[in-house]
């Protein structure tokens, strides 16, 4: 099995309902020493820093799973690094959907404040992929239900990509546990 890396979004954590249901997927197929999934900073740069020290030190060829914010950065280093990417309601535009977040926050799972900045919306902008060279690395999971992100953004971005777009659901993704043991398959 090859490493998988998983990047939470914005407010999330290692501790995220989809983390670690890919996590324990992973542990009862004996694969569970491949799934990583650190904190990420709330600094893009940092995140990326960090997301490429564990691509670089990976004993085996990584795979990629971002979700929300996680899904901007994975299709980052989907696209510089020429790795597979499972993107689960990603933000698109990360530096124009997060402007609006400018200010302070809290992680939802250890409630540790951190301040979201304009300098971290810069940062944001220079990571953007603004179109594919690689579609055929990606795959799409997208629920029409999400509230926070629209759908239709990242069916028009990932146009090429293998695509599955469920009616209803939310941002969460609701369907996560249903598509695990496809995600593990896309990703050996």
């Amino acid at each position: 099995m090859n490493t998988l890396l998983y990047l939470h979004g914005f407010t999330s954590a290692p501790q995220s309902q989809k983390a670690q249901a890919l996590k324990a997927r992973m542990e009862a197929r004996g694969m569970g020493d491949a799934f990583v999934c650190p904190q990420l900073p709330p600094s893009p740069r940092e995140a990326i820093a960090l997301a490429e020290s564990i691509i670089a030190g990976a004993p085996k060829p990584v795979m990629l799973v971002g979700s929300s914010l996680g899904g901007y950065y994975a299709t980052y280093l989907a696209e510089r690094h020429g790795l597979k990417a499972v993107l689960v309601n990603p933000a698109v535009v990360a530096h124009l959907q997060l402007a609006a977040y400018v200010g302070r926050h809290a992680n939802l799972y250890s409630g540790e404040e951190f301040d979201f900045t304009a300098a971290h919306i810069d940062e944001l902008r220079a990571i953007d992929v603004p179109t594919l060279a690689h579609a055929e690395n990606f795959w799409l999971l997208v629920e029409t239900g999400d509230a926070t992100l629209d759908y239709r953004q990242a069916v028009a971005k990932y146009r090429g990509a293998r695509q599955t777009v469920l009616a209803g659901g939310d941002h969460s993704f609701t369907r996560w546990a249903d598509v695990l043991d496809q995600v593990l398959y896309f990703a050996d």
